[in-house]
């Protein structure tokens, strides 16, 4: 097969993947989620069930996300190319910052995307879901950067900490407040840990240890 076929094969399936998204979408917010079907889906784009499903497997509540390549590639490329000097928590920290409940700027569009998944449980549950599916990629980018086993429980914790903020934050009624707040709670923590575990691994000065009684006979 050439590769002519498979890209023209490719940018068919990416072109009924975005109709079957919009189309969802806005069904999604003329009608309410729970108040449109997955035919009725398939019908606005165009498309028979059959091929809705072999484009989006997971159903109803993935349709209007895509299968979450873009947000792990983002992740990592947050933490691997962040400027000289920042911290991977003060660039994960503006990474969220500028997505989801904590934009401050965003089209009309994506605003009403926004809204219409902050006030439907399943789309805030697969939202969720897509947010946990990163944490191995960015456990990785976490541990290569630290110089820490990607297995390491401080590690994996970190990565699973940061992948639920969204969640956790997006319901306050200052989100970025709120964002703030948990990034600050992790800096201090993860701060705290490396400058332990750095200090334990310190080699000792003999000479700056306390000197030793002489035993004395009974």
């Amino acid at each position: 097969m050439s590769t002519d076929t498979i890209g023209r094969r490719e940018r068919k399936k990416a072109q009924t993947r975005q109709s079957l998204a919009d189309a969802a979408l806005k069904l999604f917010i003329e009608h309410g989620y729970d108040n449109v079907t997955v035919a009725q889906i398939a019908d606005e784009a165009d498309v028979s069930i059959a091929t809705l499903f072999k484009h989006v497997p997971a159903g109803k509540e993935a349709l209007i996300f895509d299968g979450g390549m873009e947000r792990r590639q983002a992740l990592v490329a947050a933490v691997r190319d962040r400027p000289a000097g920042t911290s991977v928590l003060t660039a994960l920290r503006a990474f969220m910052a500028g997505r989801g409940a904590f934009a401050t700027e965003m089209p009309p569009e994506l605003h009403r995307k926004r809204e219409l998944i902050m006030a439907t449980s399943a789309l805030r549950g697969h939202q969720r879901h897509l947010w946990i599916a990163s944490e191995g990629v960015l456990a990785e980018a976490i541990a290569t950067d630290s110089g820490r086993d990607v297995h390491d429980p401080a590690v994996r914790a970190l990565a699973r900490y940061v992948l639920e903020v969204p969640d956790l934050a997006s319901d306050d009624p200052d989100p970025r407040g709120s964002l703030d707040a948990i990034f600050d709670l992790l800096e201090t923590g993860w701060a705290a840990m490396h400058h332990e575990r750095h200090r334990r691994t310190e080699p000792v000065d003999p000479g700056s240890q306390p000197p030793q009684e002489a035993a004395t006979s009974p």
